[in-house]
């Protein structure tokens, strides 16, 4: 493509972009190693000087006791930016028998997903927020102690939608590349992103009543995002017994787009509207697009090695 070619392919982006706009927002850094001074035109965070009141819920199963909330009071001096660098001083400095996951500290792995007061999100990406803080863990699932729940439930309907590619010949799987153009791997933006923390599916009203009983199966938000992602997959060829098999009024009609899972997503990903295109592509108002390159049977893609090669 030439430099023209290009150029006007930058200019749409350019202009649904406000470059300007954020310019003016963001720091300049002030040397090579990225150092920056705070600008000028963004208000600072006054410190809190009280103690702050920080509310979690308790639970051991080894104890008579029943659930509680407990309090802990802090000096806002002692803790981190983040809602995880609170726990850990708490864990740390205050009482060691508070559980909850972690794992990678950003973001990426999903294992830290609670509720930070009445909304689910990442405790290593949430920052601390001003006042009073309760904490909870992830509404209508079964608590095995403190904040951590059980996520056997939820890693059973994954597996359900078969969360990998799925060829006519079975056997060519791993043996070599299947290819895939630029056009058809943006597609699958917005699905792959999905960490499995499940900050969608328990923010789901229609998940909580009909999402954990297998008569009565909702797959949820997260599930059925990935669905969507292995069925577009321009390199999937059983898209048509994918969808078939979340045929059910209760796996994926269950849906009432209340667009909870939208709005709890700490990636930024819309289940609501992946759930939405699966139920047009079931009517069969909306049909998979024709792969931009054909990844034909090995066999015949090593004859045509093959032959290239006399």
């Amino acid at each position: 493509m030439n430099l023209s070619g290009r150029v006007l392919r930058i200019l749409p982006r350019v202009q649904l972009f406000p470059v300007r706009g954020l310019l003016d927002k963001l720091p300049i850094p002030d040397s090579i190693i990225g150092e920056v001074s705070a600008p000028k035109n963004v208000k600072k965070m006054e410190p809190e000087k009280e103690p702050k009141c920080v509310t979690v819920y308790r639970y051991d199963p080894e104890s008579c006791q029943d659930p509680y909330l407990q309090e802990y009071e802090i000096d806002p001096q002692d803790i981190g930016l983040k809602v995880l660098d609170l726990l850990f001083f708490i864990k740390n400095s205050i009482d060691p028998t508070l559980t909850f996951r972690r794992s990678c500290r950003e973001g990426i792995c999903g294992a830290c997903a609670m509720n930070i007061n009445g909304t689910n999100r990442l405790a290593c990406i949430t920052q601390t927020p001003p006042g009073r803080m309760i904490i909870y863990p992830l509404p209508h699932m079964y608590v095995i102690k403190d904040l951590v729940v059980d996520m056997t439930q939820f890693y059973r309907q994954y597996k359900e939608i078969d969360p990998w590619l799925m060829r006519c010949a079975e056997d060519e799987l791993g043996k070599r590349q299947l290819l895939q153009s630029i056009r058809d791997r943006e597609k699958l933006d917005g699905g792959f992103e999905c960490i499995l923390c499940a900050c969608c599916a328990t923010s789901c009203p229609s998940y909580w009543w009909h999402g954990g009983s297998e008569k009565e199966d909702f797959l949820g938000p997260a599930a059925l995002l990935q669905a969507y992602r292995w069925i577009i997959d321009s390199r999937d060829q059983k898209h048509c017994e994918r969808l078939q098999k979340i045929n059910d009024k209760f796996k994926l009609y269950r849906c009432h787009t209340i667009m909870n899972c939208a709005k709890a997503c700490p990636k930024a990903l819309n289940p609501g509207k992946a759930i939405a295109l699966l139920k047009l592509m079931l009517t069969e108002n909306v049909k998979k697009d024709v792969p931009d390159i054909d990844n034909p049977p090995l066999e015949e893609a090593e004859a045509v090695k093959k032959t290239a090669k006399k």
